[in-house]
């Protein structure tokens, strides 16, 4: 597999306090990759040192191979979470302007701006200044600018905020086109629905440490605790030496929903077996975690550590 990005055993402190400790990722070409972590966790730093704001105490970021430099530059395109447009310049002056910094010719500029105006309805705001437009239509602004150059790698922190549903998933569908056209995109937010939908590998960064990374399809299989979700009719015995009853409910005119938690050794294909022999069987799934359950746990794991580390300094 190609790795556009890769980082390195990255560590960053400011004054006392470590933000990044030893980070390492392993970013795949043509991917969206989850960037994910609470508040404070290290996902900015990270951002920063990839965007050459800042610059690592240690380790290093390799682009495509090479070690990061300013002749990357170019190539990566980044939608900040703090927003910086020039608010009394009018929206496609903006827009040219922010290009042309970016190295485009004003040709091929002014011929790329339109063709992202109509795409995101932006068409009767051209010719306003930035501070007339609603925060979502500002949104669109610096989303247009950020890819405007088609940049190789584009950063995006929390993309959809400000946006109603209609515009969030016209956003989507604009970062699914990127990847699909060769893009790859880092995507750091905290709505992990948005996660689920569109990223392809995740990483999770907490208290200055990755915990958790790789594909999502499989760090959710990782942690699948072999439950299954049983809807049907019937009277379906509690108690058996095969599998666990973690929740039963009883339901109108003889109907049931049960969780039920197989045992070692046992399939799903054995519970289902029995279950078609007892009862009437409406609906059987298994219980797959949510990304944002998942992040929660593995977050919460890590916070017994931290209180010992606390005590030990008092």
């Amino acid at each position: 597999m190609n790795h556009i990005l890769q980082a390195i055993d990255v560590h960053k402190a400011y004054a006392a306090h470590v933000a990044l400790n030893g980070v390492s990722l392993d970013i795949p070409e043509r991917s969206i990759f989850g960037l994910l972590g609470p508040n404070g966790a290290g996902k900015t730093s990270l951002i920063r040192i990839i965007t050459q704001i800042t610059g690592a105490d240690s380790g290093e970021i390799r682009f495509r191979g090479e070690r990061l430099n300013p002749s990357h530059i170019a190539q990566i395109g980044y939608l900040p979470e703090e927003r910086g447009l020039y608010k009394k310049m009018r929206v496609g002056e903006q827009l040219l302007y922010l290009a042309r910094l970016k190295g485009l010719s004003k040709a091929d500029a002014t011929q790329r701006i339109k063709q992202w105006i109509d795409r995101l309805g932006l068409r009767d705001w051209v010719e306003k200044n930035v501070e007339d437009l609603s925060k979502g239509m500002q949104q669109k602004v610096q989303f247009i600018a950020t890819v405007l150059h088609e940049p190789s790698l584009i950063i995006l922190d929390e993309p959809f905020s400000g946006f109603d549903p209609i515009n969030a998933n016209l956003i989507k569908d604009e970062i699914l086109a990127l990847r699909d056209q060769g893009a790859t995109i880092i995507f750091s937010t905290h709505r992990m629905e948005s996660v689920e939908e569109l990223c392809d590998n995740i990483a999770l960064i907490n208290r200055s440490r990755k915990v958790l990374d790789g594909p999502v399809s499989q760090i959710k299989d990782t942690f699948k605790t072999n439950t299954y979700e049983v809807e049907g009719k019937g009277r379906l015995m509690v108690i058996h030496p095969d599998f666990e009853v973690l929740e039963h409910k009883e339901r109108e005119n003889g109907h049931f929903y049960d969780r039920i938690k197989l045992h070692h050794n046992t399939t799903p294909n054995d519970l289902l077996r029995y279950l078609i022999g007892n009862v009437e069987v409406h609906a059987f799934r298994e219980q797959i975690p949510s990304i944002n359950e998942i992040f929660i746990r593995r977050v919460q794991e890590t916070m017994p550590e931290t209180l010992e580390t606390a005590n030990a300094l008092l």
